[in-house]
């Protein structure tokens, strides 16, 4: 099933991507957004995790560095019967932990530094126990690539947004379609909606299934569901610097805002999260 809405996730990007280039130069910018797009989904399926641990400034831990870190995501890990994950570090005070990776083969973890001085070693168990179930179910893939992609359209949007506003980009209406400024703009900012539309519909439930999953894999709900509640108010104090594009990889939303930010919230309610949790029988 994720490979399936993995497929449709790319060909609806890339539907996005050309009709930004139809809004752009007409059809021969559509062409060349086709092009674009399938260059994307090329770098999307083999080199999105790096371009994830960029946008989140994230750095390799080693074993030495963090001795508790890696034991705990080996025991879980060989729980899982899943090959050792790669492990990052995030510089962040927020406590927060993302996976990454196409495939478990090529998973990496990343936890925030204040993820590792904030909770227990049960809650922090718990979290990367729902990382590790994220890898196990096979949701990192196409979380990873909504990722990269929807980072990939934004700039793009962005750049014709520029260009537009300083008169210096073609798209007029002509013979080859061109929508004009009007369309390109509008292009430019429907089309991050658009992506982050189309994350939303696939991230909500995984979540769901990766705190359930994740709570029998560590043998307990209690860290998890403790460790959800302390997230929560630590992305509330001290929001991320971190890629918007990026922030539905995250346990909890890492991004603090109004009501325009929670239209557009990845991720199911935490409160409903624990209640769920409290309910298992583990």
């Amino acid at each position: 099933m994720n490979t399936l809405k993995t497929g449709i996730l790319m060909s609806l990007l890339s539907v996005l991507l050309v009709l930004m280039g139809n809004a752009l130069m007409g059809k021969s910018g559509a062409v060349i957004f086709f092009v674009i797009s399938l260059g994307i989904n090329f770098f999307s399926y083999y080199y999105s995790d790096r371009m994830v641990i960029k946008m989140t400034r994230s750095r390799p831990v080693s074993e030495e560095q963090a001795p508790e870190l890696y034991a705990m995501v080996r025991k879980l890990t060989q729980r899982a019967e899943l090959p050792m994950p790669r492990l990052y570090i995030t510089p962040s005070e927020q406590a927060n932990a993302f996976a990454t990776g196409r495939n478990p083969e090529h998973a990496a973890v990343a936890v925030t530094e204040g993820l590792m001085k904030i909770l227990n070693r049960d809650e922090v168990e718990g979290v990367l126990a729902h990382e590790i179930a994220h890898i196990k179910n096979r949701d990192i893939l196409i979380g990873t690539i909504a990722a990269s992609m929807a980072g990939a359209i934004s700039m793009i949007a962005n750049v014709i947004q520029w260009g537009a506003m300083l008169g210096g980009l073609g798209g007029q209406s002509d013979d080859e379609g061109g929508t004009g400024i009007l369309g390109m703009l509008a292009m430019a900012i429907i089309a991050p909606i658009a992506a982050l539309l189309v994350q939303m519909a696939i991230s909500r439930s995984r979540e769901y299934l990766a705190d359930q999953s994740g709570a029998r894999l560590a043998g307990h709900s209690s860290g998890l569901s403790n460790a959800l509640l302390k997230l929560e108010q630590t992305s509330q104090r001290a929001p991320m610097q971190v890629n918007a594009a990026a922030s539905h990889l995250f346990i909890v939303n890492p991004l603090s805002g109004g009501a325009l930010l929670s239209l557009f919230s990845t991720h199911p309610p935490v409160k409903e999260r624990v209640n769920r949790l409290r309910l298992m029988s583990v």
